[in-house]
């Protein structure tokens, strides 16, 4: 079965995101006041054909830890769907 997985990789709580606070200071700047924090990241999409759910998400899973996030930075969620 082929399986849709989204990786999301954001930064952890404490690195600071100096893209995140640009964006910030633009958006305020554009009158959004409301805005009080922005942080960056990015998305991956990848199809896996695996057997189960649970197995495309320990694909997607290990693909993250080793390649698409850096563990001492950041870190990732993962959603899968059919």
């Amino acid at each position: 079965m082929k399986f849709l997985a989204k990786i999301i990789v954001s930064l952890k709580e404490g690195v600071l995101d100096p893209q995140g606070v640009t964006i910030g200071r633009a958006l305020t700047d554009l009158g959004f006041d409301s805005v009080a924090r922005v942080g960056t990241g990015k998305i991956f999409s990848l199809e896996i054909d695996a057997e189960s759910d649970v197995r495309a998400r320990e694909i997607a899973s290990d693909a993250a830890a080793k390649l698409l996030a850096n563990p001492v930075i950041e870190r990732f969620d993962i959603e899968v769907a059919r």
